[in-house]
């Protein structure tokens, strides 16, 4: 039960990575590159994503 729980959550962090991902104002090759990467290692491609993927709208003063 608890092995299916934490796929459970992994599942929605990574999709919620990937529609960030999608929605962000990236270039169309770093889309594709981080919605690999968030595929193919879906916890480390997470994390990765949490600390250098791409950001949307955010204003850099």
């Amino acid at each position: 039960m608890e092995y299916g729980l934490f796929g459970l959550l992994i599942l929605i962090a990574d999709l919620y990575a990937i529609y960030q991902t999608l929605t962000s104002p990236a270039s169309t090759v770093a889309k594709i590159v981080w919605t690999l990467v968030i595929l193919i290692l879906p916890i480390l491609g997470f994390i990765a994503w949490l600390v250098a993927g791409p950001r949307g709208g955010r204003a850099h003063v």
